[in-house]
């Protein structure tokens, strides 16, 4: 199963057509290459290269061979197939062991919403373990009859979720939690989340981070309670002109002074001293 992963991974790559790694890290407009560094938008990066570290990099930048600087270009497209491969796996074998996972997630989701009562209890059960297995062991007719019981259909016209023990929850505790009401995320691909707790949880989880990803939109805060695609572009959008309003821009924040004490911005300075007039 790897080595077909492997593969189809590898006629992917070739093509250029593996999910999120259709560009280079180097060709991306906001990577700085000589401190090799990606930023989520302009404002953070211009500020960056105006810095001494930058410029300390970029002058050991410049001093590089061409076949050096060609050999880290070739280490950061091999570090980028790494972790796309990596990504690519990870994904391939989640479709595999989707239904898994997924049954495996709501058991738990279900652990989390038992009460105190019901935890008591398991740590009882838990305790007795050994004597329940020895109880097990009793007579053929004992045991013919409790096998019958248990393979009694469970009566659920609710359609509850089912407890640790098996059996639905009690209906309080299904309003309280909130189970029977629905959430869907278009980022997850339009997955349904179950109770608000499950709700809030997803959007610091594997699904919907990965969906961010691929709107090239970076998961943070900002975007807690953005369920629509729409949305998280235009929320993006706008987080992006107030990061580009916030930085410093030379020509118009800048002041000069001439010789006779008249204060300006740089522009207008070096207009006028281009014209002759200072």
């Amino acid at each position: 199963v790897r080595q077909k992963f492997s593969e189809q991974f590898e006629e992917q790559w070739g093509r250029k057509e593996v999910p999120g790694w259709q560009t280079p890290t180097m060709e991306l407009p906001l990577y700085c290459r000589p401190t090799d560094k990606v930023f989520l938008s302009e404002g953070p990066r211009e500020s960056h290269m105006q810095g001494k570290k930058y410029k300390k990099a970029l002058i050991e930048f410049t001093k590089l061979s061409h076949e050096e600087q060609e050999k880290q270009a070739e280490a950061s497209q091999a570090h980028d197939k790494e972790l796309a491969e990596a990504e690519f796996l990870v994904n391939a074998y989640k479709e595999i062991l989707e239904d898994v996972v997924e049954r495996t997630v709501a058991f738990h989701h279900k652990k989390q919403s038992r009460t105190a009562e019901e935890l008591e209890e398991e740590n009882r059960i838990s305790d007795d373990e050994d004597d329940q297995q020895a109880a097990k062991a009793v007579g053929d007719a004992e045991r013919d009859s409790e096998d019958e019981e248990d393979d009694q259909p469970i009566y659920n016209p609710l359609n509850l979720p089912l407890g640790f023990d098996g059996r639905p929850i009690p209906f309080w505790l299904y309003k309280l939690h909130g189970l029977g009401q629905e959430f869907k995320c278009e980022i997850c691909g339009n997955f349904s989340y179950w109770g608000r707790r499950a709700f809030e949880r997803h959007f610091m989880e594997w699904r919907h981070a990965f969906g961010m990803r691929c709107l090239r939109i970076p998961n943070t805060t900002h975007f807690k309670e953005i369920t629509k695609i729409e949305d998280a572009i235009k929320l993006y959008e706008k987080l992006k002109k107030d990061a580009e309003g916030k930085t410093f821009k030379d020509e118009q924040e800048l002041e000069c002074e001439d010789s006779q004490g008249n204060v300006m911005n740089l522009r207008a300075f070096e207009d006028l001293r281009r014209q002759g007039l200072l």
